[in-house]
């Protein structure tokens, strides 16, 4: 629920594009970028977004990705030109989007621990549902409303994720928390080893009760037992202070100097590179059909305004179809995953290709169905990653591929923008965006064949075992 009231309108997008450029008259390229930062800018924040998650929890994460994600939308309400909407619904909505994913991956991974591949296929299905819910929701909005009047209802509805925060308890402690009991126990202790004064320890002989500022605990009567020697420990630990700042200084560089060692391991492995060309080339090239399929449906002439179910929603249904069968095939032991990731792009690139040659809304229609199944192909994102680099350095690989395919979005939108305020035609944008998606499939498949002698080859890397199936179908989409 909460990914559907975050995702809904970015994921929807292309319906506002239209809107924003009759608005605003600003060229097609330029406001290209609020829907490609929405996109990217959570991408490429991702491990800013999972360090918040493990240091403040999901729960609190979750309160103030709603309040960016509302006020970011109805900030945009009320925008002056384009350069505004950038920083107000691509920039802040896309932060708050970023923070949702990570919290609700982080919170679902805390409670399902046998059926979590399952899990995380379900939670990421909500962006599918709410970009097919919001695009025909957003549409209706804006005949009753107006521009301005659906971004404030949207945003007013996005404050609901604050409510979807409240049944986020946390089963561990994040780490803020853990380092506020920690602090909070040290000066504990160092305050039990002070001597406390004699005037303290003094009880009148004959009384029966002592004032409130000199009632002993029993801790404080234990102290004065051996307050000398307590007092020689405190000194010592007070001396070893600076050398402890130092073995943790000393630590910090090292695991850091182990973290870059092992970033650069990843990128030395051949088929890692060449996933990540992949999925940036992908990115470059299947994403912008979601930002400007209605306006290509417009500007053809084969609609003159937004259709009851519009090809957004219908991409957004064929995606999380695409999410389930591709999860279920990359399952079956005799089919290769990354071959399967190599088809999809191959079958993305060839209907973005057909794009350009399709004179009816109804070829729009199904070219927009194969576009979204296929681009269902992000949910084998992390299962190919733990094939390549293994299970112990998944999270730094799929962080890696995460930029390397947040970057692609970003820059996506805005050249087929520029393409077409170059030519006046969204015909070799299209072109230009199935090339890219078609070469990716190829850098792929050759790099990948198993006649390259790589460093890490199957045949030398232990199998990754998994607690049980549905692990196997690790949907991060």
């Amino acid at each position: 629920m909460a990914q559907l009231l975050a995702y809904g309108s970015p994921q929807s997008v292309g319906v506002l594009y239209p809107e924003w450029l009759h608005a605003f008259q600003e060229g097609k390229g330029m406001t290209a970028w609020v829907g490609s930062l929405v996109a990217g800018v959570g991408l490429i924040a991702s491990p800013v977004c999972s360090a918040c998650v493990d240091n403040f929890g999901a729960r609190p994460v979750t309160i103030f990705s709603g309040v960016m994600v509302a006020g970011g939308l109805m900030l945009s309400a009320f925008a002056p030109n384009v350069q505004f909407l950038i920083f107000s619904y691509g920039i802040v909505v896309g932060l708050g989007c970023g923070l949702v994913y990570a919290a609700t991956l982080t919170i679902t991974c805390q409670y399902f621990d046998k059926r979590r591949g399952l899990a995380l296929g379900i939670v990421t299905t909500g962006t599918s549902v709410g970009a097919f819910i919001y695009a025909t929701a957003q549409n209706e909005l804006i005949v009753l409303y107006g521009l301005d009047g659906c971004l404030l209802i949207i945003g007013a509805v996005a404050l609901n994720l604050m409510a979807c925060a409240g049944f986020m308890r946390p089963l561990n402690m994040p780490g803020y928390y853990l380092k506020q009991k920690a602090a909070l126990e040290r000066n504990t202790e160092e305050q039990l080893f002070e001597k406390p004064p004699l005037d303290d320890l003094k009880i009148t002989a004959g009384s029966t009760a002592t004032t409130p500022e000199k009632t002993l605990t029993v801790k404080e009567l234990l102290i004065t037992i051996d307050s000398k020697d307590l007092a020689i420990q405190t000194e010592k630990k007070k001396g070893l202070a600076g050398l402890a700042i130092m073995k943790v200084i000393k630590k910090k560089k090292q695991a850091y100097s182990k973290y870059m060692h092992s970033m650069y391991e990843i990128l030395q492995d051949q088929a890692m590179v060449a996933f990540c060309i992949a999925v940036f080339l992908f990115s470059l090239g299947a994403f912008p059909p979601v930002l400007f399929i209605e306006d290509v449906a417009q500007s053809e002439g084969l609609i003159e305004e937004v259709s009851v179910i519009p090809l957004v929603s219908i991409g957004a249904i064929a995606t999380c179809v695409g999410k389930l069968v591709l999860g279920i095939m990359v399952d079956i032991r005799w089919i290769n995953s990354i071959y399967l990731y190599a088809f999809t792009m191959f079958a993305e690139g060839i209907a973005l290709l057909l794009i350009p040659m399709t004179k009816t809304y109804v070829g729009l229609q199904i070219l927009s169905a194969i576009l979204g199944f296929f681009s269902g192909n992000w949910s084998l994102t992390s299962y190919i990653t733990t094939k390549i680099v293994g299970l112990d350095r998944l999270t730094q690989a799929h962080g890696i591929l995460m930029f390397f395919g947040g970057f692609g979005i970003m820059l996506g939108p805005p050249v087929v923008g520029w393409f077409f305020d170059w030519t006046q035609s969204y015909n070799l944008a299209f072109y230009f965006s199935g090339s890219c998606v078609v070469l990716g499939s190829f850098i792929l498949f050759l790099l990948t064949l198993p006649c390259w002698n790589r460093k890490h080859s199957e045949s030398d890397r232990p199998d990754v075992h998994y607690t049980s199936n549905c692990d196997k179908v690790a949907s991060v989409a």
